[in-house]
């Protein structure tokens, strides 16, 4: 992953004393970044970066008190939540599980856009478009169709590596990512029709009635707490027989969980749950795992529904 948001303070010496903690906490002197850390927000603060990063140290250091408190300073100086102040709330269990910033998924993509693919397919072994395309192959085979749409939505397109598994068997294929970086090199690809910034939900609202065959989400669920929304606009969008074929990261309890990853997990019977709420009929779903995590697979969903 990308190097973590900076927002400078504004205060020369303030940023320095950031830089210099940072340095230290590399170093292991967790103690000592702390204390610089704390100098800092007294010289500035609304310097979100410095309480944010306090936050991660008390965590580290097992002062989960101290760290919801720093995590809270961290979402008052910074309103829009870039650094994703509320998904360590949530994952301390000092807040609700909601919905994703929008402005963190969006900085965090910027900057990982340079490096996505190199980091996505040769460090985490990323499988997700090719297990997607293979389940779509046996959805429409089961049904006696062919694998061939006219239109198809990729959902949270990011560089584009969904499109090209199915890029033979898709006419006309529509990007949607949050990510105007990412949304750049997708369009370097020259494998999309249409191109939009914008988050998934946001998106597919945007669309016609029954105007799309097949709707693609590759890895790009574990940033929806609730799926139930998308799903609906999902059904709505899709033609009768058409397809919504996504991965998802899983757990072995019920519902929904936050992983220290800051990404969704849903277990299978809230899949299950969901894709019969919003109307579509479950084609398929395996227990599969769409990446690695220090060399371990992430257990994981691959998910085709159909709208009957």
């Amino acid at each position: 992953m990308p190097a973590r948001l900076f927002l400078s303070s504004g205060d020369l010496v303030a940023d320095r004393r950031f830089d210099f903690a940072r340095d230290l906490r590399l170093k292991g002197d967790l103690a000592a970044a702390a204390d610089l850390l704390v100098q800092a927000t007294e010289l500035a603060p609304g310097f979100a970066s410095a309480w944010f990063t306090l936050g991660q140290i008390r965590e580290q250091l097992g002062e989960r008190d101290a760290a919801i408190a720093a995590f809270r300073k961290a979402l008052v100086a910074d309103r829009d939540d870039r650094h994703g102040a509320s998904l360590r709330l949530m994952l301390l269990g000092a807040e609700k599980l909601s919905a994703m910033p929008s402005a963190y998924v969006r900085a965090l993509f910027d900057q990982y856009a340079p490096k996505f693919e190199s980091a996505l397919v040769d460090d985490l072994g990323y499988r997700g478009p090719a297990l997607l395309f293979k389940a779509v192959l046996a959805a429409r085979h089961a049904v006696r169709k062919p694998a061939f749409f006219r239109r198809a939505i990729d959902l949270g397109c990011g560089t584009g590596l969904a499109a090209n598994a199915f890029a033979r068997g898709v006419d006309h294929f529509t990007g949607i990512d949050l990510s105007p970086r990412m949304v750049e090199k997708s369009r370097a690809t020259g494998l999309y029709a249409e191109l939009e910034v914008a988050d998934m939900l946001e998106g597919l609202r945007g669309k016609p009635d029954t105007s799309a065959e097949l709707i693609l989400a590759a890895d790009a669920m574990v940033y929806v707490a609730d799926l139930v929304p998308v799903l609906n606009e999902a059904r709505r969008v899709l033609v009768a027989g058409g397809l919504l074929a996504f991965t998802a990261e899983t757990h072995g309890g019920d519902g929904v969980v936050i992983g220290e990853g800051l990404r969704y997990a849903h277990g299978a019977a809230y899949v299950r749950a969901s894709i019969d709420a919003a109307g579509l009929a479950l084609s398929q779903l395996e227990t599969l795992s769409a990446r690695n995590e220090d060399n371990t697979p992430v257990p994981g969903l691959v998910v085709v529904a159909a709208k009957p």
